[in-house]
């Protein structure tokens, strides 16, 4: 993490995989930060960067709910997004440092009001390792989402491709007879494609 007193530092972008991984394998990329009342000039200097968003299939608008004027964050990034045109880019709206927010009374007031006023939103505390998993299976489920489902048989003969059904596929049910094994998977096409041609399988 780079801390700098300026207005703005020059960073370079960070991909990093999703871990732990799972069906898609997730790459994760960072970019800079957003401040109100962004200058023409520096959305100019930064475009590149910013527009690494545009490649996006999902946003993550990290927010910090312990401060008092997190709506302006909003704004401001909202702001930014439309400047680039990546305003209709899914995003998730991540909500984080609750528990910065007084007790734990106050934490679940906040917490409740900001379902309320952004539905769909993760509430959560980076320090808190069940929190940070369910950020992990909010991000997967929206890429695995639009995965298709089939059944793929596997013989005894061909178990050297076990290991890559269980990397390329979210096995849902396994299941086995005196000929071989049957999976139930979640996959992207090409992937269920290539499986398939070498099992010798058609759909």
């Amino acid at each position: 993490m780079l801390v700098a007193n300026k207005l703005f530092a020059t960073l370079d972008t960070t991909v990093r995989t999703l871990y732990p991984e799972g069906v898609p394998r997730v790459l994760v990329s960072d970019t800079v930060g957003f401040i109100k009342n962004l200058p023409h000039g520096l959305v100019a200097s930064f475009k590149s960067t910013l527009e690494e968003a545009l490649d996006a299939s999902l946003l993550l608008h990290v927010i910090d709910a312990s401060d008092p004027g997190f709506e302006r964050q909003i704004e401001a990034t909202e702001h930014v997004l439309n400047e680039i045109e990546a305003q209709d880019v899914p995003r998730l709206r991540i909500f984080n440092k609750i528990d910065h927010v007084g007790d734990a009374a106050a934490q679940a007031e906040r917490e409740a009001a900001l379902r309320a006023e952004y539905p769909g939103c993760i509430v959560m505390s980076a320090r808190r390792p069940a929190d940070v998993a369910m950020l992990h299976d909010a991000i997967l489920a929206f890429f695995q989402k639009d995965l298709d489902e089939a059944e793929l048989f596997l013989p005894w003969s061909a178990q050297q491709l076990r290991g890559e059904i269980f990397s390329r596929c979210k096995v849902l049910e396994e299941r086995a007879d005196e000929e071989g094994a049957f999976f139930r998977v979640r996959a992207e096409r090409g992937a269920l494609d290539s499986l398939r041609e070498q099992l010798g399988q058609t759909k």
